[in-house]
C-alpha cells in the first residue's frame, strides 16, 4: 500500500509538472511575476584571445546569480567557467601592443602583461591602491599606468619603475621675497664687507641654496591645483607631455533628499539625490605638463570659434542685451593620441551642448586648432556623437594622420573622416542615407570598419562593413529584428545576440562572410514561456498632422478593432526606440499588450517625435516643447485607430512610465476630447524639478527659457482633467522624485478634481524590483481599462 502511494505521488508530481510548463490564459498575475521564469537570455559575450572560445554570462539553471560559460568551438559545446578559471585567463578589457602579442591589463587594481602567444600572464605592479589607464609607450620599451592620477613608467628590460609627475591638491607655495629695502641693502652690505666669517657663511648658505634647487629641479615635478579636483591624467605615446582634466564645480549646488520609510532599522533614512535643473553648473580645464621643460600650462580657450554665440531662443525675450550673455565653458573628454603620438585630438562640448568641437592640441605650445565644430540650436546628441560627459567614436586610421569620427552633420549619425596633414578643411563623409549607424569597429589591419545599420528599415538593424575610404556598404547579415555582435580576435567568426518582437536574445556564431548561416548556440527560453503563441506586433506607420511618417507597434484583437477599445502606450526616456522589431527591454509591457488584446483592446506603442533611430530632426522634435509634437502624435495615432480600424473613438486610453508618465498626463490634461482614461506611472510633473543633464538639453533652464517650461510641464495644465487618472510612483524614486507627484495632487486637490487616484510603491525606487509591485501597479492598470473604457 505504501508504494502504491509512493507512485501515484510521483505520477501526480509529473503530471502537476507538465501542466506547470503550460502558460495558459494570460493574467497579470502571471506576466509580472519575477522574469526569471521567462528564462535568462546570455548576456555580455566576448571572445577568448585565440579565437576558439566565446564567453559570456548565462544562467540556464535559474540559479540566483549568473555565471560565466564558454563556448567551445573544437567540441562544440558549452562549458561553465568556474572562478578559479576565469581568473587564469586575461582580463577582457586591456591594451595590446601593435602586433597584439601582448595585452596590458588591470584586475582587482593590479596591473597584469599576458603573453598571447604562450598564453600566460603576469604580474607587473602589484599595491593596494588603484590602478588604471595603463598602456604601451610608443617604443614599447615601457609602460606607463595611473595611480592617484600620478602616472608611472615601468622599464620592460630592467624592471625599474619612475614617477614622471605628482598632482597636489593644495595651492603653489608662493615664494619668499628677498628683495630688501635701501637701508637694509646698505647694511646687509657693509656687514658683509666688515667681517669675513659673515661673508663666508652667506658663500655657502647660497651654495647650498643653489644645489638644493639643482636636486629639486631633477626630482618629481609638482603640479599644484588649487584645490580644483583633477578627473584624468593621461601620457602622451612618445612619453613627453602630460594632458590633464581639472574639474571645477560651483558651491552651493542644492541637492535634495528622499526619505526612504521601509528600513531594516526602522528608521526613516534620508537618501542623497541630484539637485534640480538649473544654476551653476561644472566645468573644465585641460592641462598640458612639458616633462622635459617642466612647463605647466591650462589651455586658454578665448578664441574658441563659436564660444560667445548667442542661442537663437534669445530672440523669444527682446528685454534681453547681447551684453547680458555670458561666454560658455567647456568640457573636455579624454584626449586621443595617433599611435606615433604626432597627433593629439581633443574632443569638447560647451556647457550647454549645442556645440561639439574637435581640435588638435599642440602640446609643445598648448594651443588648439579647429578640426570640426557642430552647431545644434537644440543639443548635440546621436549615436556614437555621444552627449555633454559621455564619450564618443573616433580614432585614427592606419597612416596616422586620418581621423575618423562620427557627427549628425547630414541629419543622421554617419561616419566621417578627416586628413590632418592637409592645412586646408578636407572633411569626407564616409557613409550616407536616412539612416543610422551604430557600434562602429576598425578591423585590426585598419581597412574596413563593421557597424550595425538600419537602412532597410529604422526598426531593423543588421551588420554591414565599408572600406575606410568610403564606397559600397557590404551588408554581411539580413536578419528581420536585432543585434548585438563581436569580432572574434582573428576576424575570421562573428558572435552575435539575436532576437525578435517575440522572441528574447539568444547566441548565434558565423563565420565573418556575407550571408553566411549563423548557428544558434543557445537555448534560454523556458518551456512555459514557449507554450503561449505571443503576437508579433504589426509594424505601420501614419501621418502626423505636420506630414510626418510616424512608426508604431500594433496589437489586434481578435475579430479587428472595429468598435473596441484601444490603448495607446507611450515608452519612456523620451530618446528611446520601441517600435523596432528586436526583444524589447518593455518585455512586460510587451506582454501586458498581448493580454490587452487578448482582452478585446487594439494597442498603439508609438515611435513619437523624441525618439531614437530617425535622426537629428526626430531626436530634437521636441525642444523647447514637451508635450508638442510628441503629444501630437498620440493624437493622431488615435485619429489612425478610429480610422482605419475603427475602434471606438469614445474608449481610448493611454499609460507609460517616466516620460510615458508624462505624455499621459499632457494627454488628459490637454486632449481630454481624445483620451478617456490613462495610468501615469513615475511620471515626471514639472520639468523645472527634473535633472540639469537631461532636461537642459531640451528646455534649456527655468531662468533662461522659462516659457519652454511652462508650456512643457503637467503641473500648469492639470485644471483641464476630465477623464480618469491613475498616478503610481516609488516613494524612493531618486531620478524622478516622489514630490513630483506630491506637488501634483496638491494641485488637483486645490482644483476640487475627484476622477483620479494615486497608488504609492514604498520601497521602489524609479526602476520596479519587486514582482508584487509590478503586479500591483499592472492590476490596477488593467482595472482602471476595464472599468473605464469597456461600456
Amino acid at each position: 500500500m505504501r508504494k502504491l502511494f509512493i507512485s501515484l505521488y510521483v505520477v501526480i508530481l509529473a503530471v502537476s509538472s507538465s501542466f506547470a510548463q503550460e502558460l495558459g490564459e494570460l493574467s497579470v498575475q502571471k506576466i509580472m511575476r519575477d522574469p526569471a521564469w521567462i528564462g535568462h537570455s546570455p548576456e555580455d559575450f566576448y571572445w577568448g584571445e585565440n579565437s576558439s572560445q566565446l564567453f559570456f554570462n548565462w544562467n540556464p539553471d535559474n540559479n540566483p546569480e549568473d555565471s560565466l560559460y564558454s563556448y567551445v568551438f573544437s567540441k562544440d559545446e558549452i562549458i561553465p567557467i568556474s572562478h578559479q578559471q576565469e581568473m587564469s585567463f586575461p582580463d577582457r578589457n586591456g591594451v595590446y601592443n601593435k602586433a597584439r602579442t601582448e595585452k596590458l591589463f588591470t584586475r582587482n587594481g593590479n596591473l597584469f602583461i599576458a603573453n598571447i602567444d604562450l598564453g600566460k600572464k603576469d604580474i607587473v605592479i602589484e599595491t593596494s591602491k588603484r590602478i588604471s589607464n595603463a598602456g604601451f609607450l610608443s617604443n614599447e620599451e615601457e609602460i606607463f599606468y595611473v595611480i592617484d592620477n600620478n602616472i608611472f613608467v615601468w622599464e620592460m628590460n630592467t624592471g625599474k619603475t619612475r614617477q614622471l609627475i605628482e598632482f597636489s591638491k593644495e595651492a603653489k607655495p608662493k615664494e619668499k621675497s628677498d628683495k630688501k629695502s635701501d637701508k637694509e641693502e646698505w647694511l646687509n652690505n657693509q656687514q658683509l664687507e666688515l667681517f669675513s666669517v659673515l661673508k663666508e657663511r652667506n658663500e655657502k648658505d647660497q651654495k647650498s641654496e643653489e644645489y638644493k634647487e639643482n636636486i629639486k629641479s631633477k626630482g618629481i615635478p609638482t603640479v599644484y591645483l588649487d584645490g580644483k579636483r583633477l578627473i584624468e591624467s593621461s601620457i602622451s605615446p612618445d612619453g613627453n607631455y602630460v594632458i590633464y582634466r581639472l574639474y571645477i564645480s560651483p558651491n552651493g549646488d542644492d541637492n535634495t533628499i528622499v526619505p526612504d520609510y521601509v528600513t531594516e532599522t526602522g528608521y526613516t533614512k534620508d537618501l542623497d539625490a541630484r539637485s534640480k535643473v538649473g544654476g551653476d553648473q561644472a566645468y573644465m580645464e585641460l592641462g598640458v605638463f612639458n616633462l622635459n621643460t617642466r612647463e605647466n600650462s591650462i589651455v586658454n580657450i578665448d578664441k574658441v570659434e563659436g564660444l560667445s554665440q548667442i542661442p537663437e531662443f534669445w530672440s523669444d525675450y527682446p528685454e534681453r542685451k547681447k551684453e547680458d550673455f555670458e561666454s560658455r565653458k567647456m568640457i573636455f573628454q579624454s584626449p586621443l593620441f595617433s599611435d606615433d603620438g604626432k597627433y593629439t585630438v581633443i574632443d569638447a562640448r560647451a556647457t550647454d551642448n549645442k556645440d561639439r568641437w574637435l581640435f588638435l592640441l599642440n602640446p609643445e605650445t598648448a594651443e588648439l586648432k579647429l578640426i570640426d565644430r557642430q552647431r545644434d540650436e537644440a543639443w548635440i546628441a546621436g549615436p556614437g556623437v555621444g552627449y555633454l560627459w559621455g564619450g564618443s567614436t573616433k580614432g585614427f586610421l592606419a597612416d596616422n594622420e586620418t581621423l575618423y569620427f562620427k557627427s549628425e552633420e547630414s541629419g543622421y549619425s554617419h561616419l566621417y573622416s578627416v586628413d590632418l596633414s592637409k592645412s586646408k578643411k578636407n572633411t569626407k563623409q564616409l557613409t550616407k542615407g536616412n539612416f543610422e549607424i551604430y557600434d562602429v569597429n576598425l578591423s585590426n589591419d585598419k581597412s574596413h570598419f563593421y557597424f550595425l545599420a538600419n537602412p532597410e528599415s529604422p526598426g531593423i538593424r543588421n551588420l554591414y562593413k565599408i572600406p575606410v575610404d568610403g564606397g559600397e556598404m557590404e551588408q554581411i547579415t539580413t536578419d528581420k529584428g536585432g543585434m548585438e555582435y563581436a569580432l572574434s580576435p582573428d576576424e575570421s567568426k562573428i558572435a552575435l545576440r539575436k532576437s525578435t518582437a517575440n522572441q528574447p536574445w539568444e547566441l548565434y556564431v558565423m563565420d565573418n562572410e556575407s550571408n553566411a548561416e549563423a548557428k544558434r548556440i543557445t537555448n534560454s527560453i523556458s518551456e512555459e514561456f514557449q507554450s503561449y503563441k505571443w503576437k508579433t506586433p504589426e509594424y505601420i506607420t501614419f501621418e502626423a498632422e505636420d506630414g510626418a511618417e510616424v512608426h508604431a507597434r500594433l496589437y489586434k484583437p481578435e475579430g479587428g478593432g472595429n468598435g473596441k477599445p484601444a490603448v495607446i502606450f507611450v515608452h519612456g526616456a523620451g530618446y528611446l526606440q520601441n517600435a523596432h522589431r528586436w526583444w524589447s527591454s518593455y518585455f512586460r509591457e510587451y506582454m501586458f499588450h498581448n493580454l490587452l488584446a487578448d482582452n478585446g483592446y487594439t494597442v498603439l506603442d508609438i515611435d513619437y517625435r523624441g525618439s531614437a533611430g530617425y535622426g537629428r530632426d526626430w531626436r530634437t522634435g521636441i525642444y523647447r516643447h514637451m508635450g508638442g509634437k510628441d503629444l501630437s502624435d498620440q493624437v493622431d495615432g488615435a485619429k489612425y485607430l478610429v480610422n482605419e480600424l475603427e475602434v471606438d473613438g469614445d474608449n481610448i486610453g493611454i499609460y507609460g512610465g517616466s516620460y510615458g508618465g508624462f505624455i499621459t498626463l499632457m494627454a488628459l490634461f490637454n486632449v481630454a476630447e481624445t483620451f478617456k482614461s490613462g495610468a501615469a506611472l513615475r511620471s515626471v510633473t514639472d520639468w523645472a524639478h527634473y535633472n540639469h543633464g537631461y532636461t537642459s538639453n531640451i528646455l534649456n533652464t527655468p531662468v533662461e527659457d522659462p516659457i519652454a517650461y511652462e508650456r512643457s510641464s503637467p503641473i500648469y495644465f492639470a485644471e483641464g482633467l476630465e477623464g480618469n487618472l491613475l498616478m503610481c510612483h516609488g516613494m524612493v524614486d531618486t531620478n524622478v522624485h516622489f514630490q513630483d507627484v506630491v506637488r501634483l495632487s496638491q494641485r488637483l486637490i486645490e482644483l476640487g478634481k475627484e476622477n483620479w487616484e494615486m497608488a504609492l510603491y514604498p520601497v521602489e525606487s524609479h526602476g520596479f524590483v519587486e514582482p508584487s509591485s509590478w503586479t500591483d501597479e499592472y492590476r490596477r492598470i488593467f482595472e482602471l481599462f476595464e472599468d473605464t473604457l469597456k461600456e
